[in-house]
This record gives C-alpha cells, sequence and structure tokens, in this order.
C-alpha cells in the first residue's frame, strides 16, 4: 500500500546506498533462512499467486498527494509467509520499476517499505490467532497494522533522506510527509477490511493455506471448542 512515488535522482546518492544496502541485507537475510530451513511447498504456490495479484493492484494508481494504491502485501505476508513475503515485495518492486512505477534508485527503500508490510502483518495475525481472535478481525487488524507500519516507514525514509531539488525546510516536508502517511493509513484500513475478507473466505474452505489446521488439531486434542 505505501509506496515511495520519486523520480529518479529524487534522493541523494547517500541515501540511495544506505536503503539499497539495507534493503539488500533484508533480502539476503530471508534467502539464508529460506535454503536453511525450507518452505512449505503450498506457500509456494501461494507465493506465485500472490505476486501476480499484488503486482497486478499495484498497478492500480490514484494520483492523489504523490499516488496511492493497494497492493495486498498484508494478504501476502498472511498467506505466504514472511520470507517468501518479502521476496514477493522485491519482485513486484522490480517489475513495476521496470513499468515506471517507482524510480530504479528506490528499489531498496521500496522492497524495505513493503517487506515491512508482509512481515508484520504475518506476526500480527498469528498473535492474534494465538490469543483466540476470529479470522476476521484477526486478519484484518493485523493486515491494518501491517500496513500502518510501512506507511510510517515510508514516512521516515522521505523524511531522512529528503528530496533533492525541494524549497521546503526539513520541518516542512515532515508535516507535508505526515500528510501522505495519514492517507494511506486510512487506505490500510480499507484494504485491511478486504484482506479480513478474502482470508475469512480461505479460512472457510481451506484453513490449512491460512496455518489454522494446527491450531485446530490442538483445539481437539486438548478437547477445546469455539
Amino acid at each position: 500500500m505505501a509506496h515511495i512515488h520519486l523520480g529518479e535522482g529524487s534522493f541523494p546518492l547517500w541515501a540511495l546506498v544506505l536503503w539499497t544496502f539495507i534493503g539488500a541485507g533484508l533480502i539476503s537475510t530471508i534467502v539464508y533462512r529460506i535454503r536453511n530451513g525450507g518452505i512449505k511447498t503450498h506457500q509456494i504456490a501461494l507465493a506465485g499467486i500472490g505476486a501476480a495479484a499484488s503486482f497486478a493492484v499495484f498497478q492500480l494508481n490514484i494520483p492523489v498527494w504523490g499516488g496511492i494504491h493497494m497492493n495486498l502485501t498484508g494478504l501476502v505476508g498472511i498467506l505466504a509467509g514472511p520470507l517468501l513475503g518479502g521476496l514477493i515485495a522485491l519482485v513486484v518492486n522490480i517489475f513495476s520499476a521496470a513499468l515506471g512505477h517507482g524510480a530504479v534508485g528506490l528499489l531498496g527503500a521500496n522492497t524495505l517499505v513493503n517487506a515491512t508490510e508482509a512481515i508484520v502483518a504475518y506476526y500480527a495475525f498469528k498473535a492474534l490467532i494465538g490469543m483466540d481472535w476470529d479470522v476476521f478481525p484477526a486478519s484484518a487488524s493485523a493486515a491494518t497494522l501491517g500496513l500502518s507500519a510501512g506507511a510510517v516507514l515510508m514516512g521516515v525514509i522521505i523524511v531522512i533522506s529528503g528530496v533533492n531539488g525541494s524549497a521546503l525546510p526539513r520541518g516542512d516536508l515532515t508535516i507535508a510527509v505526515a500528510g501522505l502517511v495519514g492517507l494511506n493509513l486510512g487506505v490500510a484500513v480499507i484494504e485491511g477490511i478486504l484482506t479480513g475478507f478474502i482470508v475469512q473466505f480461505l479460512a472457510s474452505v481451506r484453513p490449512d493455506l491460512v496455518g489454522l489446521t494446527d491450531q485446530e488439531a490442538r483445539e481437539e486434542s486438548t478437547g477445546v471448542t469455539a
């Protein structure tokens, strides 16, 4: 949902190097963990579907305050997991940049933003389900929380980096970015609700796709019913 819609050369060189380095570090860590721990077979199929859906929705840009859109990264994180969710964020940003949606130089920063959304959404969903929340409020809240974290991180990255050629003092830039973040937080709620409906439907027909079969097995073994 959050995405830095600035052109090439908008960030100073040191900022490009910094966010690219951090983004590369995150992706390297994800790849290392996948190679050592492996992933479940069904997650691979979900990752492919999630990447295609995320990329398609990603291109539907509303030209308001630099551009806002949904990208389903919260849903991707919940279904595919934090590791594949981070890789999907990278892939979607690469293909989007190739189409002119986002600068190539900002791949590191945008991957950090979107991977954060997927990772936070996944762990928030697992935590809420572990607290016996129902699927809809758990997934809607988790997705909203993940997308909100990405929106805030996007704002922090822009304010820290500054924008080349901008006449705004850092304080005014912070206020302008805060408005953009606030707008994205509103969209996060809408996308969170949509994610809740999707996850609730999947849980009703294929609970294994959202990782609920293990919980059901534990409840049956202890005699606990919902």
